[in-house]
């Protein structure tokens, strides 16, 4: 062959260059096939968050033919579509907001202004308004009448280019915002329009001058309390100014509006009390209306109020203190952290299971020093003992408010029974006034005290009722009761149970918590000697003696305290026992203390355990829709229990956020459980979102139970046409300081009237197969450090039980809902009731010892002694301290998260196996009780159709996996057609030796 021949013939591949092409095509090919894997496997991980944003598939299910005439409409709707639903809740919110609204001062009879009177808005609120809170409790108010609309609509006549100078300022100038997810970003500023603003607009006052309606507003979040120090966020706050008083700005707006219009009216746009002392005493300030947050239409109730269409009989939900820093809760509110601690936790999701993952930070705490004495029990009591002046330190009394008529009140009747029975007061309300209205009747009682004996307030409410629109010169008559044993206080250190001492006890009718009504007497009761509610004698509403179960919590108090105790305030001696701040010595964390913030043990939990290792997987013919309406200890369920296999629970169990999976094999539905106690709100979906309703505050202002009823049937009616079974409200942890961020969550700092008004709505709910979520059990009464390893809350037992629990209490005992169920194989339907079914448990600590984990708390008080049959579920699971494993042993059964956020530590052992299968019957039993059955009969089949994004999944996956199976195939072609190539034209090569 010539050498151009040669040159020019073909050459065979080297192996040199089949290892090139390799080089290129294998990494591809294997990081193709590998994220495919990984992909996969984070879907399978990931796949209920992923669910809950892409659709969850569906479960068709088809009753027997059997069954095709059977009603299984056990709930349904009142309203004909959810737009006749909307606007029926719309009118609801401005009929709670115009039964609410306080009418708190009308000197001379400012109010109501005369019809169609031109008036000027002044202040920032005016033009951007407090609607309600920000966090999980907030709602959709983009719609919401404004207050210039609830005017405008009233038919007054509003000053425009007043209004429009302070919405450009508005917009321009934010307020301050508490930021739920990071409190660290939150603002304070009040945001206020300062008064030099105004000036060029003074001129059109004169045309405006029938009244100047001034809005003043503080906003609320979760996530984050009110400051207490103005001096960062506001350039002319004095020392020690707080965000709960007027700053320089509003001072000079009052004094703007009254140097220039002869009426001046004040409207408090907030959920919480402010100091207002000064606008009460200011005798050119006319009137003052503490409007709450109103929702989504309550300001037309304040326009129709203002013109007088609406007559007020709203009352305090709180006393209104003079001087918040004089309170003895102000100096245990905000930030302590133990000095000596640092507490470590594993992080228990899916991805860090096996890499040993912790997470360490500080351990933080609050000291309920007061004790009892909180809002109105403590400032009626302290007047009484002499202790403060309550004119002086009080400006509006628990329960207090004003009306456009004037009521008098006469004692009609009295039934006193036994011990174990009741006191009724029967009360005539005549309206001697000349428009109609509205009356709240308040009954306290007074126990009799002794120095140094059991802790006990000068007067606790102990009923009350709300009249219908009584005209005037006519009457209604209406009757108040109290239990006698519910006038026992709690005796922690000696009986350690409730104690119902000799003596006399005073029941007065009151028209707020400080006014005996003129014209009545008080109706004694006497005892005649101590009866402890203890061993067989527990009292009638509790399923066994209640005896203390947080001695630990207590052990932190004591009347000599050492070794970092805490002095607990005492009746005796007010002066000698008022709170401080954390002492030195309180900062450093006992042996006891740091053993509550230890890491949950699992091991040691399973080798205690005594049981057997539970049934799973069996055979049954039973699905869930045939355990409708049937006691919790039939047979029956231990059946259906037996069939369902570890991980259909765990799936259940580890994926609560807003919902209840479904578990196919024994035919349980998904459910749907929106937040929030001010209307439906949801993260997730928005198309959840409902109607706002007003805040629980501005709800707590009505004294109305009827009306808290007639929301939760609202709500229920809406729930029927957005397939939504569970609800989380709704909230009440108290108002144990104004500074609380979340206070516009929660109704009031009184127990009796948060618990009665949430039983109310809790039942009207109920009416639509709704199961409410009770929350936040219990304690949550701070924002500060909620998360932070979560905040060890030190109360007495007595504190505990007769204020922070005693909401919860009224509630677990009085919600019930009637559930209708197929009794046999004829499709007959017969009907039974089931009590309180769900509760939210929360971030904080009982002591030391994480709520949710608390079992003397989760099972002990709330199952044992109350009764409660339903599912507890955690507030959101992000925080390694809060353990699942630790929750199901101490009653808290489902866990707010998504998998992979959590997961169990143990799964294998008989406790958890057992704690796994009780978590997991008590919320089938709550689903299988509730609206979720709609549609569904014994016998039912199912069938599941996966999300369309399942479909995109596998087809994705197949694709792929058949291009790289493609790409691998011609990759190997192509590498053994060079080595054929090479093997078969290559010259000889001599061998070597």
């Amino acid at each position: 062959m010539n050498a151009k021949a040669q040159k020019n013939a073909p050459r065979a591949k080297t192996p040199m260059s089949n290892k090139k092409y390799l080089w290129i095509w294998a990494p591809v090919l294997t990081t193709v096939t590998a994220v495919t894997v990984v992909a996969n496997v984070a879907l399978v991980v990931a796949g209920p968050w992923v669910a809950s944003q892409l659709g969850t598939g569906t479960y068709t299910f088809t009753n027997s033919a059997q069954a095709a005439g059977w009603d299984t409409e056990y709930y349904s709707a009142d309203f004909g579509s959810i737009d006749e639903v909307d606007a029926a809740a719309k009118a609801l919110v401005e009929e709670i907001s115009g039964a609410g609204i306080v009418l708190a001062k009308n000197d001379a009879a400012a109010l109501p202004l005369a019809a169609g009177a031109k008036v000027t808005m002044l202040g920032r609120a005016a033009a951007d308004p407090v609607f309600g809170g920000s966090g999980s409790g907030s709602v959709d108010t983009n719609s919401a009448v404004t207050v210039r609309g609830g005017l405008e609509n009233a038919g007054f006549q509003v000053n425009d280019q007043v209004f429009t100078t302070i919405e450009a300022f508005a917009a321009e100038n934010p307020r301050g915002y508490i930021e739920m997810d990071n409190p660290g970003a939150s603002t304070y500023t009040i945001g206020e329009l300062p008064v030099g603003e105004y000036e060029a607009q003074q001129a059109s006052f004169a045309q405006y001058s029938d009244a100047a309606v001034v809005v003043v507003g503080r906003p609320g979040g979760e996530g984050g309390d009110l400051t207490r120090d103005m001096s960062d966020w506001d350039e002319n706050a004095e020392p020690g100014q707080h965000q709960l008083e007027l700053n320089k700005d509003e001072k000079d707006l009052i004094a703007l509006a009254e140097a220039n219009f002869e009426t001046v009216v004040v409207v408090v746009n907030a959920s919480t009390t402010m100091e207002l002392g000064t606008l009460q005493d200011d005798p050119q300030v006319d009137s003052i209306l503490l409007a709450g947050s109103p929702g989504a239409t309550g300001f037309n109730a304040l326009g129709r109020i203002l013109s007088g269409d609406v007559n007020p009989s709203g009352r305090t939900a709180d006393l209104w203190a003079a001087d918040f820093t004089a309170d003895p809760t102000y100096v245990n509110v905000g930030d302590f952290v133990y000095d000596n601690l640092d507490v470590s936790y594993p992080v228990s999701s899916l991805e860090t299971a096996t890499s040993n993952a912790t997470v360490t930070s500080d351990a933080p705490f609050v000291n309920y020093a007061e004790g009892i004495y909180v809002g109105y029990r403590y400032y009626e009591t302290a007047a009484a003992e002499g202790f403060l002046d309550y004119d002086d330190a009080v400006v509006y009394p628990f329960g207090y408010g004003l009306s456009y008529t004037d009521f008098t009140w006469a004692v009609t009747d009295t039934q006193a029974g036994a011990v174990d029975g009741t006191v009724a007061v029967t009360v005539e309300v005549t309206n001697t006034g000349s428009v109609a209205g509205k009356d709240v009747v308040e009954l306290y009682y007074t126990a009799p005290y002794t120095d140094g004996g059991i802790e006990k307030a000068e007067v606790v409410l102990g009923d009350f009722a709300k009249t219908g629109v009584i005209e005037p010169g006519a009457s209604e008559s209406v009757t108040l009761e109290i239990a006698v044993e519910d006038m026992a206080s709690y005796d922690y250190l000696g009986e350690k149970a409730y104690v119902l001492e000799a003596g006399d006890y005073d029941l007065t009718v009151r028209t707020d918590s400080h006014t005996v009504a003129p014209g009545t007497q008080p109706i004694v009761y006497t005892v005649d000697s101590d009866v402890v509610y203890s061993g067989e004698n527990h009292r009638s509403s509790d399923l066994t003696a209640v005896t203390n179960q947080f001695d630990d919590v207590s052990a932190q108090f004591s009347a000599e305290p050492t070794d970092g105790q805490i002095l607990p305030m005492s009746r005796a001696d007010f002066a000698g026992t008022f709170p401080t701040a954390p002492t030195a010595d309180q900062l450093v964390a006992s042996d006891a203390v740091a053993e509550g913030f230890a890491v949950w043990d699992d091991e040691a939990a399973a080798d205690a355990f005594e049981g057997d290792m539970p049934t799973t997987g069996a055979d049954t013919d039973l699905s869930l829709i045939d355990l409708r309406g049937l006691p919790k200890d039939d047979p029956q369920w231990d059946e259906l229990l037996d069939s369902l296999k570890v991980g259909e629970m765990t799936d259940v169990l580890l994926n609560g956020a807003y919902q209840t999976a479904a578990i196919g094999s024994i035919g349980k539905p998904a459910t749907t459980e929106p937040d929030g106690p001010a209307g439906f709100s949801s993260f997730i979906n928005s198309s959840i979102n409902g109607v706002a309703y007003p805040s629980e505050f501005l709800i707590a202002q009505t004294w109305d139970v009827e009306m808290a009823h007639a929301m939760g049937v609202m709500l229920g009616n809406e729930a029927m046409f957005k397939d939504i079974n569970g609800w989380y409200a709704p909230a009440m942890n108290l108002h144990r300081s104004p500074f609380a961020g979340r206070n516009f969550e929660y109704y009031s700092e009184d127990p009796l009237l948060s618990g009665m008004l949430a039983t109310a709505a809790s039942n009207g709910a109920a009416t639509k197969g709704v199961y409410t979520t009770l929350k936040h059990f219990a304690l949550n009464d701070q924002e500060t450090n909620r998360v932070n390893n979560g905040l060890a809350t030190w109360a007495t037992e007595q504190t505990m039980r007769e204020l922070y629990l005693k909401p919860f209490e009224i509630a677990v005992k009085n919600v019930s809902m009637e559930v209708p169920y197929i009794a046999d194989t004829e499709g007959t339907i017969a009907t039974t009731t089931v009590g309180a079914t769900a509760v939210m448990s929360s971030f904080n600590r009982i002591g030391a010892t994480w709520a949710g984990g608390s079992q003397a708390l989760m099972t002990t008080v709330l199952r044992e002694e109350w009764g409660f049959e339903g599912f507890a579920i955690s507030d959101f699971n992000l925080y390694p301290y809060m353990n699942p494993n630790q929750g199901i042993s101490a009653g808290t059964d489902l866990t707010l998260t998504f998998q992979p956020s959590k997961s169990f530590a143990d799964t294998s052992s008989a406790k958890a196996v057992s704690d796994i299968r009780d978590a997991t019957h008590n919320i089938l039993f709550t689903v299988a009780n509730s609206n979720a059955m709609n549609g569904l009969a014994t016998g039912a089949t199912i069938a599941y159709t996966p999300p369309t994004w399942v479909y995109v999944q596998i087809g994705a996956t197949v694709v792929i996996g058949l291009l790289v199976l493609l790409g691998a195939f011609f990759v190997t072609r192509r590498v053994l057609r060079h080595r054929r190539s090479a093997t078969a034209g290559a010259p000889a090569v001599a061998g070597t030796d």
